[in-house]
């Protein structure tokens, strides 16, 4: 397939016909010019290795554009095999800066999977969702390496669904399905690195005050979420204990895509204090506090994070319309403001 708008060429890796035109990669790849498109890399990661002795080439016309599932093995080859000759870019689901703030109900429902979010109504977005979660389980999963059974998987993250937006507890979640710590650390690890999860680290100072040390875990898109929870609409899922939590991650994931911060952490204290999401911005010191409310106030955890931490500003975000200052650095605000109230 030749594109239409610019010079290039497309492999799709699924396709037998793309897979015999790549017998010989190298000869078939070397008469190419402009921009070629590898798309599904994973079904032959032995390109890798032919697509370095290419851009090495001093006459090389090509830019390779490679598309494909993340892999953690994938990952580790096309750092190996082509470090220094390659820029990396993950993306995403839909984010309001997309489908508009206006639609942020939507998308906090059925996540951000073009299929899911664009579905006819709420039925067809859980099944789409549905279809994908037996997918990558019992297909995806398999086909990088990974040799897990599918139901126990499928145990794992439904049981992650109970514990999202919270500390992780390796213990706890090995006991809940009968695994040992290290099990379940792997299994959390395979999903955080297939871009399913986010692990989200604690920042720790030279404070007096004893600190959380391990992760929080956050589904990366609300609506597998919603899924594995069982929640198929906006008032089902309001009305659910992980209500609070599910806005939370929802959150963290839009303002982390429109602020980009080089790293993010939370922070916690084992006396209670807490903050949501901190990150420093050309040497600003940020912090976030996420609150599920139409109205949300200060409270004393927010005083002393700002304190402990330095924070130039604090934003209580908030799935409301309007912006407010609370006091000289803690101000109310809709997702779609972060960006603009940061300052």
């Amino acid at each position: 397939m030749v594109c239409a708008q610019q010079p290039c060429t497309y492999f799709d890796l699924e396709s037998q016909t793309d897979l015999q035109r790549l017998a010989n990669p190298e000869l078939v790849l070397a008469s190419l010019a402009g921009l070629v498109v590898i798309d599904e890399i994973q079904a032959l990661p032995s390109l890798f290795s032919t697509l370095r002795v290419l851009v090495d080439r001093p006459d090389n016309a090509c830019r390779f554009l490679i598309l494909g599932s993340a892999s953690p093995q994938i990952m580790r080859d096309v750092s190996e095999t082509l470090a220094g000759r390659v820029e990396f870019l993950d993306l995403a689901g839909f984010d309001l800066t997309e489908v508009g703030h206006e639609s942020w109900q939507s998308l906090w429902v059925r996540g951000g999977f073009p299929r899911s979010y664009l579905a006819a109504n709420n039925d067809d977005s859980a099944a789409w969702r549905e279809g994908f979660i037996r997918t990558f389980l019992q297909r995806d999963i398999p086909q990088l390496g990974i040799k897990i059974a599918a139901a126990a998987m499928r145990r794992f993250w439904t049981m992650l669904s109970h514990f999202h937006g919270n500390i992780w507890n390796a213990s706890r979640a090995g006991a809940s399905l009968g695994l040992n710590d290290k099990t379940v650390r792997s299994y959390l690890d395979l999903l955080t690195e297939t871009y399913m999860l986010r692990q989200l680290q604690p920042w720790h100072e030279n404070l007096s005050k004893r600190q959380v040390k391990a992760p929080k875990v956050y589904f990366r898109d609300s609506g597998l979420l919603h899924r594995l929870l069982g929640l198929q609409d906006f008032h089902g899922i309001v009305g659910h204990p992980q209500a609070g939590a599910s806005w939370e991650g929802f959150a963290l994931e839009q303002i982390l895509r429109t602020v980009r911060p080089a790293s993010a952490y939370f922070w916690a204290t084992y006396s209670g204090a807490e903050l949501n999401l901190f990150f420093i911005v050309n040497g600003r010191r940020y912090g976030i506090e996420c609150k599920f409310s139409e109205a949300p106030r200060p409270t004393k955890s927010m005083s002393v994070a700002i304190e402990s931490l330095r924070l130039d500003k604090l934003l209580v975000v908030y799935p409301g319309d309007k912006t407010w200052p609370v006091s000289e650095r803690i101000t109310v605000c809709p997702i779609h403001e972060v960006q603009d109230s940061l300052g």
